[in-house]
């Protein structure tokens, strides 16, 4: 029995309440209930990279004199695209902005996005809300439940940043500054994407214009900064709820008065959005669905076609993600190997077994394009799942088509796919890495990367075939343990035969390293197995939609 209908049984006998709001309590644990994970593995996981990225950056940067040189390295035009303006750079709490901030605030405005959406427009679309609103709650009841949630995330996550970096021994006011531009920038993009919900007529719909506001959102910020004089940008960042987090400017000027323009955008922006609810009918949206063609075109007549039409924008948001990430890492690898010293402890963990800093820096910047590579891939071929789900892949599995030709379908283009971004950012780092290293050189060790990618979605394969439900959050589970492993085992004092037993950490750190083959065949032949099964055992099992 689902969660949704025993609230409904639970409420039979209940008179329906005429006030729109009646039941917001019950909706509220309703929801709780069916998330408290995510929302305790989101909070913990953007958390817990303040101290982990403060200790390292006290190892990398142990004296002022250090500071001060990397202050130099951070002011230049690639360090303020993706991170933004260096206002504080020569300060451990300014380093620590540039070298996460925009990171966490990014990333809470896509946990709202995809948490708003979830238990709004796609409860809307599978029915669970007309079920729920049928007896025990009001009309706003469940939109209002839903804000409050995904708001609680943003305000736990911003709190738990203060505290830690509180506990860290760094200026008062700036914690609570950045605690509150990053729940800042989460609450903004709850409304953002509360709006998008009533526009849109489909979860995928709905998820695909709010990430759009926000790549475009975090492009005019990168724009305003590009333009700014000195550190202060130009008047384009106000056009943007990032820019306007950004500009509260935490262990530097600390201002509050930012934090008033994002709480305002949330209340307004989700009153909003209620309104547009009262302005059409269940199920629908605000703008019409476009009327597609009389019959298919040819792509769409076969499984990998639908796969790559309904995933088009993903594949070219990742894309575009790969290729600024190798333009950046290129245009800065010089920079810091001037500020990294390699006889500290922490840099000794960029050059890996060579003795070159310049070496060390682009292979670490090489895994960099490997795990983007491990997200898009896991990413892709949890859209599986999501298929299966929603109930679309019944219907598919209708007519002649084979499970075994589904499923293949998203394996190619997640497979295809991130061998294509290996490539495409490796050459890219190279190529505007002003003459450290070639592109051809660094598209081939990135390229070494992908049986660890592989391995990524052979491990969601397995999963898929025998324990369906939790498999995306497994893989995920599965790919962030290695990350941390890969990234920060030193810090961690794992050893390195624990790390080599990773799956990005067995790869040899390209051209740092010297190349070795055996790991990489190793992780082809597990990616292989564990596919293999995975396959089998989705063949044989029934159908689990949620």
């Amino acid at each position: 029995m689902s969660s949704a209908t025993a609230l409904g049984r639970a409420a039979r006998g209940t008179s329906v309440s005429t006030g729109s709001l009646a039941g917001v309590g019950t909706a509220v644990r309703f929801i709780l209930r069916r998330n408290w994970l995510r929302l305790v593995i989101w909070a913990a996981v953007l958390a817990v990279m303040i101290p982990i990225v403060y200790g390292s950056q006290q190892e990398a940067f142990p004296t002022q004199a250090a500071r001060d040189a990397y202050a130099q390295v951070a002011n230049t035009p690639a360090v303020a695209a993706m991170t933004g303006l260096p206002y504080a750079a020569g300060s451990l709490g300014g380093i620590l902005v540039i070298k996460i901030w925009m990171t966490l605030a990014v990333a809470l405005g896509f946990a709202s996005i995809f948490l708003v959406t979830r238990n709004g427009r796609a409860d809307e679309e599978t029915g669970r809300t007309e079920l729920l609103r049928s007896a025990a709650l009001g009309r706003h009841a469940y939109s209002v439940a839903n804000y409050l949630v995904a708001g609680s995330l943003s305000v736990l996550t911003g709190l738990l940043v203060s505290l830690l970096c509180l506990s860290l021994a760094l200026p008062t006011g700036g914690s609570w500054a950045m605690g509150a531009s990053i729940a800042g920038t989460g609450l903004a993009f709850v409304a953002i994407s509360a709006i998008c919900g009533q526009l849109a007529t489909t979860s995928r719909g709905a998820n695909s214009l709010a990430v759009a506001l926000l790549a475009l959102f975090y492009f005019i910020r990168a724009g305003a900064d590009l333009q700014a004089n000195g550190t202060d940008p130009s008047a384009l960042s106000w056009f943007s709820p990032i820019g306007w987090a950004q500009n509260m400017r935490s262990f530097g000027q600390d201002n509050w008065w930012p934090l008033l323009a994002l709480l305002g955008l949330a209340v307004l922006g989700c009153a909003l959005a209620l309104r547009l609810g009262t302005r059409r009918d269940l199920g629908a949206g605000i703008l019409p669905e476009r009327g597609g063609p009389a019959t298919a075109s040819a792509l769409l007549a076969n499984p990998l076609g639908l796969v790559l039409r309904l995933q088009r924008s993903s594949l070219v948001g990742w894309f575009l993600g790969a290729v600024v990430a190798g333009l950046f890492f290129g245009s800065v690898a010089k920079a810091m190997t001037s500020v990294l010293d390699p006889n500290n402890p922490f840099a000794k963990s960029f050059v890996g077994a060579g003795h070159d800093m310049l070496d060390g820096v682009m292979g670490i910047f090489v895994l960099f394009n490997g795990l983007l590579a491990g997200a898009f891939a896991v990413q892709a071929l949890a859209g599986a799942r999501s298929e299966e789900e929603s109930g679309r892949l019944e219907s598919q599995l209708a007519g002649s088509l084979s499970r075994f030709s589904w499923l293949w379908a998203h394996v190619l283009v997640a497979g295809v796919g991130s061998a294509a971004m290996l490539l495409v950012g490796g050459y890219l780092t190279g190529v505007s890495s002003q003459g450290a290293s070639t592109g051809g050189a660094m598209a081939a060790a990135s390229f070494a990367y992908w049986p660890a990618v592989l391995l990524m979605l052979g491990v969601l394969l397995f999963c898929q075939g025998f324990i369906p439900r939790p498999s995306t959050g497994i893989a995920w589970a599965v790919y962030g343990l290695s990350v941390m492993a890969a990234m920060f085992g030193g810090l961690f004092s794992l050893s390195e035969d624990v790390i080599k037993a990773t799956p990005f950490g067995a790869v040899p750190r390209l051209p740092a390293e010297d190349f070795a083959l055996l790991p990489l065949v190793v992780l082809g032949v597990v990616a292989l197995v564990l596919a293999t099964i995975g396959f089998w055992r989705f063949r044989a099992r029934d159908l689990m939609p949620e």
